[in-house]
């Protein structure tokens, strides 16, 4: 059940890694005493990049999404001198 791994150390047992990326979950690799890497399985991959959307779906799909709100993007002039 090892998570963190040296580079080197996942280099000379990458199929330790990818097994216990399969078992136990997602493995980080450290280069140089940082994270560096992160090897998980393909299901676990996969299921993370289907999550991901526009962020306008994401407020369609909300309780927001009856409130009337203008999400449409104004095609005007930048304002460069906004005082906030």
């Amino acid at each position: 059940m090892q998570w963190v791994w040296q580079i080197q150390k996942a280099k000379n047992n990458l199929s330790a890694v990818v097994d216990e990326a399969l078992r136990s979950g997602p493995q980080v690799i450290m280069r140089h005493g940082a994270d560096a890497a992160v090897v998980s399985s393909y299901a676990e991959y996969r299921r993370r990049a289907e999550r991901q959307g526009k962020l306008s779906g994401f407020f369609l799909k909300s309780s927001l999404a009856g409130l009337g709100l203008d999400l449409e993007r104004s095609r005007g002039a930048v304002c460069e001198d906004m005082a906030l």
